[in-house]
Parts: C-alpha cells; structure tokens; sequence
C-alpha cells in the first residue's frame, strides 16, 4: 500500500511535523512514565485507526520491555487485570479526550482518579501527549499513511 500523500517529501508537511515532534519532547521529558505514555499512545492510536502509529508504539513499548500480554490487553483495559490504578486513569481520560466527538466529554470520575495518581505536571504532560498523538493520527491517517515497516527507535 502507498500512502496518498507523503508527509516527510512535502516541504510544508515536513516542517509541520518537525514542529510537532519538537513540541512533544517536553512530554518525553516529563516524569509521566514511559511505560504509561505508550499505552496511551497505543490506545489512541486503536480508537484513531492509525496504522502507522499503531505500528510504531506497540513495536517501541516492546523494545522497553512491554508484555504481550499488557500490549494485547490495551484495547480491553477496561476488562483487564493487568494494568495500574494510574494507568488505568491515564487510559479513561485518553479514551474520553479521543472520543470528544461522541458527545462524553472527560467525566468527573475520570478527573478525580487523574488527579488521585498523577501530579500537576504529569496531569500537563498527559493532557499534551493526548493532544499530540491525536494530532498525528489524524496527519496519518489522512495522509494515508500504512503500518508495518516500523523498526523500533526509527524516530
């Protein structure tokens, strides 16, 4: 499959999302954990159907030592066992803030148990990674953008 547009050969598109990945750094260099900022990558990413991205964070959150199990279960984690009280927090609001279209919004249970596990920062950080791996589901997936050749660290 090819991509309807490239967005790394177009000179605006490109510029657009070196801007973009320079924005996110200071999530990356937050003390949100890696671990959680993958999962909610990862969940984005599934509600988004964002091949690419989809692709590219379960492959990184492996090559840190995720489970496959844990990375099998993000789509159900509502159903599962195998994640934490704050990440289970971190997955509700990157659920509701994907989902802003249906209408929910973030719910007042969601926000208390945000605000139960994470500090002011982190909650910063989880609310720009939000916006951000939305932004590149959408730049992806309207693109046409595909998955499956992703290696790990590529980016």
């Amino acid at each position: 499959m090819e991509p309807r547009f490239n967005l790394y050969a177009n000179d605006i598109a490109a510029k657009f999302n070196k801007r973009l990945v320079t924005a996110a750094r200071v999530v990356d260099e937050s003390t949100l954990p890696k671990a959680t900022q993958e999962l909610v990558k990862i969940r984005s990413s599934q509600i988004n159907s964002c091949g690419m991205c989809l692709d590219m964070h379960t492959k990184d959150a492996a090559h840190s030592g995720e489970t496959p199990v844990r990375l099998a279960m993000v789509a159900a984690w509502k159903e599962s066992t195998v994640f934490t009280d704050p990440e289970r927090a971190a997955l509700a609001l990157t659920e509701e803030g994907t989902r802003l279209a249906d209408g929910g919004g973030i719910s007042d249970d969601t926000w208390v148990q945000v605000r139960k596990h994470y500090d002011d920062d982190q909650i910063g950080a989880l609310i720009s990674l939000i916006a951000t791996i939305n932004a590149w589901n959408r730049l992806n997936v309207l693109a046409g953008m595909v998955g499956g050749e992703y290696t790990p660290g590529q980016w």
